[in-house]
Formats: C-alpha cells, structure tokens, sequence
C-alpha cells in the first residue's frame, strides 16, 4: 500500500481530524487522488489481474476494512488487481459537511468515477454494510460496469432500510463520548474514533437522505451476487432472505460472526474466492 502521509491539527476530540477548510487539507503529492465532481478521492490499486473494486462501510477506510483483515493481500495473492476507495467523507477522501453531498448515489458515482479514471472498463465490486449499498446503486446505475457484486454485512436489511441514526448522528457530535447514553450510537462513536474519523463528516453522512431500495429494485440486479452476512449480524439481516430477492443470488452465512468481526473472517474470504473463480 502507498505509504502514508499524515497532518496533525488540533482538534475537538480524540481521533477527530477537522480541517479549517477544505482548502488547508494537508496532502503528500504521492498519494493517489481523483477528482469526483466535488470531492477530491483517495484510492489504492495494487495487483495485476482481472479487477475487483472494494468499497468499505460507514466510518471506515480501505485500511480498516481491507487492508488490516487481509482482503487486499488474499485477493491479490489470487490473482486479482485489487482497487480501493475512500469514500467520500471517510479516510484519505475529501471530508464534507453537508448532508445533500453523502447521497448513496452519488457515492455510487464516485466508485464509477474511479474505475473511468484507472481505464477500468468492468470490474467485480465487493461492499461492506454500507459499502454494499453503495454498491447496489452502482449496479443499478452502471450494470455494464459490473461484472458481479458481493454484498457483505448487509442481507435483507438493504431493502428494509436502516432506522435510529438521529442518534448515531447526536453521538458523533457529542463534546465526548461519555456524553453519549445510547448503546448503539455508543458503539458508532467509538468505531469512529478507533479509525481516526472526521466525526463532523460522519454526521452529515449519516444523516443524508436515503433514497429506498425496495425489493423490485434489488431483483433487477442482473449480475451474479453473492450475499455474505455474519450468522449473528443484527445490523446486516439475513443473507439468504436478501439473496432471495435477486435472481440466482447465492448467499454465504459466516458462522459465529456478528457485523463487525464477519469483517476479515477465513469463510467470508474463501466463500467469495469461489464464487469469483465460479465466473471465470
């Protein structure tokens, strides 16, 4: 991976990286960046091969969700070049404070973007919980430029909707984490503070409006799918109810696994290398 460059800035609260305008954002050129209409986003590529396209869950990064669990050395180790975003808002990409700039298809827009900036014509695309979501937009949108999509971390849940994140939001914005009473949104705030994240960028995220996928909408999915959920992940939903709503969808459920230790799990990875070499 492209080594790092960090800027250290005082901020409000521990992990909280808050730039004083999107202008004063300190960069080492090495990096790799593209423009994505209004936000500038960062990515890796590594590997040669045919291309899978990674795009992470809600308060995380390429590190967090695929660097650290092994999925970029696996998947290259198979023989893939293994692409990676940064959403918007999250990690190395540009942060944003407004709520109508974090749209899912507009996120979806952004992974487009990407795959038209590296010459990428259709690639597989794997997306975690909110990735995966992002992920079904891109499909819908794009279908010539998928070639299959793994949906991990969230099953049925993606046509269901996601509720409660008025308090996820509060929580972000809370002075400390103490002053967050909500288990769940404690349990948010403190995932975003593990990973380093802009937490006034991840309000605005979670609190953008969610244009609804419903179940005729994921069943016009015409790429293979895989569905691959936790067998105890409440956040996701089950992966076989998801999976019956697209046609010839497989579903993977990770033994013992709840959302986030599913996350780099050896079944979760040796299930979708073989329905990657199943579509070769």
């Amino acid at each position: 991976m492209v080594g790092e460059a960090r800027a250290y800035l005082v901020s409000p609260g521990p992990g909280v990286f808050c730039p004083p305008a999107p202008f004063l954002r300190l960069r080492s050129p090495d990096l790799p960046t593209f423009q994505s209409d209004d936000a500038e986003i960062f990515y890796i590529d590594e590997g040669e091969g045919e291309p899978i396209l990674l795009i992470h869950g809600f308060a995380s990064n390429i590190s967090t969700n695929w660097v650290v669990p092994g999925w970029v050395g696996y998947l290259k180790g198979k023989g893939y070049r293994v692409v990676a975003i940064d959403n918007r808002g999250h990690g190395k990409s540009e942060k944003l404070y407004e709520t109508d700039r974090y749209r899912a298809p507009l996120m979806a827009e952004d992974a487009r973007r990407l795959l038209d900036h590296l010459g990428i014509a259709r690639a597989h695309v794997m997306g975690y919980s909110m990735g995966a979501r992002i992920s079904a937009f891109l499909a819908l949108a794009h279908p010539g430029r998928v070639r299959s999509i793994v949906f991990g971390g969230l099953g049925v849940n993606m046509v269901r909707g996601m509720a409660g994140t008025g308090p996820i939001a509060a929580a972000l914005e809370a002075p400390s984490i103490d002053d967050v009473s909500n288990p769940t949104a404690r349990t948010f705030r403190a995932f975003a503070e593990q990973t380093g994240s802009d937490l006034k960028a991840l309000a605005a995220c979670i609190r953008a409006s969610r244009e609804p996928l419903g179940r005729e909408d994921v069943a016009r999915i015409a790429v293979p799918v895989l569905v691959a959920v936790g067998e105890t992940d409440v956040v996701g939903g089950s992966a076989e109810a998801l999976a019956e709503l697209i046609p010839g969808a497989r579903a993977l459920v990770i033994p013992g696994r709840d959302h986030m230790k599913a996350v780099g799990d050896r079944a979760y990875k040796e299930g979708v290398a073989d329905f990657l070499a199943s579509l070769s």
